[in-house]
């Protein structure tokens, strides 16, 4: 399982996700930060409903924010 979090500065549940893709065997994640990786014209491209973060990709599908995630570990992993 490949996890793409796309996240900021002061995010706790940018932290959350990143401790919780970390928990997950055969998996591999990587942390993209806002302002360093990726614009916020960009953000809107691949998450165009996006309102909060982290956003969240695993194998190149959205999942969505935190929140989705956490569901979607616990219904799959």
């Amino acid at each position: 399982m490949k996890i793409e979090i796309f996240g900021k500065d002061q995010c706790p549940f940018c932290v959350e996700a990143v401790t919780l893709a970390k928990r997950i065997e055969e998996s591999t994640y990587t942390y993209k930060k806002l302002g360093n990786d990726f614009t916020r014209e960009e953000l809107f491209e691949q998450f165009p409903t996006a309102r909060t973060f982290p956003q969240i990709k695993i194998n190149g599908e959205v999942v969505g924010g935190f929140a989705e995630f956490k569901e979607f570990i616990k219904d799959n992993v």
